[in-house]
């Protein structure tokens, strides 16, 4: 039997768009030999649908386009996929997330997953019903029968020891044992995280010990919203050997025959700086892509954030397709602007400067009567900010671009960001990306270990992208005279652990306190964090790559004595 794994790039909703990719995906895996093709959780509809799942009309849709893949398949192909079916009764949630058996002239549902993940950014508890019962397929292929174990994305994290926690309910990989299964199928819509990669092929791993049997894991890739899928399907051993690798953050197809001599070893995970640009690039372009835009705009300061943005969009979308705007006002250095236009040059973007001053002047004096004078400290300061968000705006819906903005996680954590000026924007790129990350991240792109994985991305492959004289100057907005970030912010190698405990370690202020960290200053970072909260709210979305993001999976309430 020879198995082709599809890792699919759906377009969330698009159940007609995405049948005709599979049904390509299928005809091109025929022509290779494959008798099944195992495609991702949901393939049809896209990960996450969150309540498009709930439309009658949707439904029926799907209904249709299994009716059409099955009349349409090649014959003595099958076609494993996950979709969703319509749970018995009248109770509510009324669907199970499923999978799904396509061949030629007819469908079935074959396996329902089990356990639900409603933490973080999954809520699937809102739409499914869990199912209790393991399920084998028995398939002829090849002379044989073979029984190959059904699992859907979460049923495979059941390793405690490994993961750090999994969900209540029963244990899927446990189950099939009794059933010896050949093979253990995972059809999976798992998001990127830092340092998921590994955890994935270590349950995978461990899954393959306990049933004796090689795990076959098909990952969706793409960017759906705020949520980057990084693909990386892969079949691995009883033994923890990667038997096959497919590539990262691309589309990609691959077969693999379980009678065959196993080969080369497979393609190491790449670096973590690697990983993390490629997801990045791979967000902006289907965020772009999938939500109509050809074209990108930034606010250009000559900072490190915006240089980043940079980079990425021009990755993303084609330097020809973004432009800077480079808004300087009388505090800007002359440093920052040249550092702006020479890394617009080294990119090959198209730049235009606007100056604020006359601007800045205006409001002023429009002001003066309300205020009993001209606008003055923070004031002051965060009218820049709005005057450029502004003129971005202006440009970008003139024009039909998307405006990207350039803040990072730590300014969205501590409010270090002003509301309709640098926050204005349709994706937020880096704001999952705490400032040292920034950093770190970009002395990598400047590096020349880089310089492959630059290439890969048609960036040029040598000589620095961001540039010494943007990563080693200090942090600054630039909204006054001699202005540094650590004016009013603890040194982000200091601040950026401290937020990393309390968003994704949710650590108490005892805990950080008994840990070393300064009282005061843990109080103070705790109380920045919770009152910037209403900012956030109202935030652009943004590309979300750590365990724990301001997005969909961070629910706090604005008003709180917590």
């Amino acid at each position: 039997m020879r198995l082709a794994l599809a890792q699919c790039n759906p377009l969330v909703g698009d159940l007609r768009g995405n049948a005709d990719r599979l049904l390509d995906t299928c005809w091109r895996a025929a022509g290779s030999g494959a008798d099944l093709v195992l495609a991702p959780e949901l393939a049809l509809w896209g990960y996450p649908a969150r309540d498009l799942l709930l439309r009658p009309d949707l439904r029926r849709l799907q209904h249709q386009q299994l009716d059409r893949l099955a009349a349409q398949l090649p014959v003595g192909l099958a076609l494993l996929l996950g979709v969703s079916e319509p749970a018995p009764g009248q109770q509510q949630p009324d669907l199970f997330n499923a999978a799904a058996l396509v061949e030629a002239g007819h469908w079935r549902i074959l396996a329902r997953k089990r356990l639900l993940p409603s933490y973080d950014v999954f809520d699937e508890r809102r739409y499914f019903r869990p199912a209790s019962e393991p399920c084998l397929l028995e398939l002829e292929r090849g002379g044989r029968t073979w029984r190959l174990g059904l699992s859907l994305c979460e049923d495979l994290w059941v390793d405690e020891d490994l993961h750090g926690h999994r969900l209540s309910g029963g244990d899927p990989i446990g189950d099939l044992i009794p059933l010896a299964p050949d093979l253990l199928l995972n059809l999976s819509a798992s998001p990127f995280a830092q340092g998921k990669a590994q955890l994935r092929r270590d349950l995978a791993a461990a899954a393959a010990g306990r049933l004796g049997c090689p795990v076959v894991y098909v990952n969706q890739v793409g960017g759906n919203d705020e949520l980057v899928f990084d693909g990386g399907s892969f079949v691995t051993a009883p033994g923890g050997s990667v038997l096959l690798q497919l590539p990262w953050a691309e589309e990609s197809l691959a077969c693999w025959d379980p009678t065959a001599t196993p080969g080369s070893p497979a393609q190491a995970i790449p670096a973590n700086e690697a990983l993390l640009l490629r997801v990045l690039v791979l967000g902006v372009a289907d965020y772009a892509r999938k939500c109509g835009f050809r074209r990108a705009l930034l606010g250009l300061s000559g900072g490190i954030d915006s240089a980043l943005v940079a980079v990425l969009a021009a990755a993303a979308l084609g330097p020809e397709n973004v432009q800077g705007l480079l808004m300087p006002s009388p505090w800007s250095s002359a440093g920052s602007i040249d550092d702006a236009l020479a890394l617009a040059e080294r990119l090959g973007l198209a730049t235009h400067t606007l100056p604020i001053a006359s601007l800045m002047a205006g409001f002023d004096t429009a002001l003066a009567p309300a205020l009993g004078g001209a606008p003055a400290g923070l004031t002051a300061e965060n009218l820049q900010s709005r005057i450029r968000g502004t003129l971005l705006m202006a440009v970008a819906n003139q024009q039909g671009q998307l405006l990207l903005s350039t803040g990072n996680k730590s300014e969205l954590a501590v409010g270090y960001c002003t509301l309709y000026g640098d926050m204005n924007g349709g994706l937020a790129v880096i704001g999952d990306l705490y400032k040292t990350t920034v950093f770190r991240l970009c002395a990598w792109i400047d590096s020349p270990e880089a310089g492959p994985c630059r290439a890969a991305l048609g960036l040029p492959a040598e000589g620095e992208l961001i540039g010494r004289a943007i990563r080693e100057k200090p942090p600054s907005a630039e909204l006054r005279p001699d202005q540094r970030d650590s004016d009013s912010l603890p040194d982000y190698a200091v601040l950026d652990p401290l937020l990393k405990g309390l968003i994704e370690e949710l650590r108490s202020l005892e805990e950080l306190v008994d840990s070393g960290v300064d009282p005061a200053l843990a109080t103070r970072v705790q109380g920045l964090l919770r009152r910037a909260e209403f900012k956030r709210r109202q935030a652009a979305p943004l590309l979300k790559v750590s365990g724990r993001a301001f997005g969909s999976g961070w629910r706090m309430p604005i008003a709180a004595g917590a």
